[in-house]
């Protein structure tokens, strides 16, 4: 496994030790271009717990009488960058590779998980979808599992309440308004809209995959962040719950070439990845 933390310039001990933390606890690395961030992002939570600087958290952490300190730095840490509907042309070819699994032919419900979901505007971005599709006489939309490492993301995201900047990026006027109600300053999505999602906790390199297979599996913008190492590991247990020719979605910068045999570039679906299986690699159906 490669270093928890490596930089190009020297950094402080206090630095040393949340890099570790974070990996530790998520697997994720801090990048040498993105050190000058992590005093930055832990500002306001210091300031909050009338912590003077990066080496008295790190002592408050240590010394034990702390027990949620940790918890926090790391969620703090985490990038949670995302928005809805987020490369739209990825949301269009996924509705494309479940019209061709023909659900009523094999007599199951499609099954999505979106790994990773950050603050869980990609899960609701499917939900808006399918639900649209559902309801202009299209096929029942698939079961949605969402699962993130933080535990403050997924209440975002169980709350599905966003700001008016959050709300305005990547999501149309008209599905803001159908699928939104304004509450105050913040636009907060409809109970029906949130049902159709399952926020669950889930550490891409720490716990087993979630229960049952999926059809398309999104794990979009995560695996920038992870060592090979814990690539090779994620690649591997996202093998062992998509089906046999269900669709892999990572992000554009990402890739399954020269770090995973399980899956290879899908011959249909532009940018993503068909997982191997029972010699049927060339079929999106189980």
């Amino acid at each position: 496994m490669t270093a928890p933390f490596v930089a190009e310039t020297p950094v402080s001990g206090a630095l040393t030790i949340l890099a570790a933390l974070l990996e530790s606890r998520t697997g994720q690395q801090i990048a040498a271009n993105r050190v000058w961030r992590v005093e930055t992002t832990l500002k306001p939570l210091m300031r909050q717990r009338g912590i003077a600087g990066l080496d008295q958290l790190v002592s408050n952490i240590l010394d034990g009488r702390h027990p949620d300190l940790a918890d926090m730095v790391v969620d703090a840490l985490l990038n949670q960058e995302s928005f809805f509907y987020r490369d739209a042309a990825v949301f269009d070819m996924i509705a494309a590779a479940v019209d061709a699994l023909d659900a009523l032919a094999l007599g199951r419900r499609v099954r999505i998980w979106s790994a990773g979901c950050a603050n869980g505007q990609e899960p609701l971005s499917l939900a808006m979808l399918f639900a649209e599709r559902e309801e202009a006489g299209g096929p029942p939309a698939p079961e949605i599992v969402a699962t993130d490492v933080s535990d403050a993301a997924l209440a975002r995201g169980r709350a599905g309440r966003y700001s008016q900047f959050e709300i305005q990026r990547g999501l149309p006027i008209r599905r803001m308004m159908r699928w939104f109600d304004q509450v105050g300053e913040d636009w907060v999505a409809k109970p029906d809209l949130v049902r159709r999602i399952q926020f669950k906790r889930h550490n891409l390199v720490g716990d087993p995959p979630p229960i049952g297979r999926f059809d398309v599996v999104l794990c979009r913008n995560v695996l920038l962040y992870l060592s090979q190492a814990h690539r090779v590991q994620v690649f591997e247990r996202m093998a062992e719950v998509i089906r046999p020719g269900g669709l892999l979605v990572l992000g554009a910068g990402e890739t399954v070439i020269g770090q995973t045999r399980a899956f290879t570039p899908s011959g249909r679906f532009k940018g993503f990845y068909e997982a191997i299986g029972r010699g049927v690699a060339g079929s999106i159906a189980a």
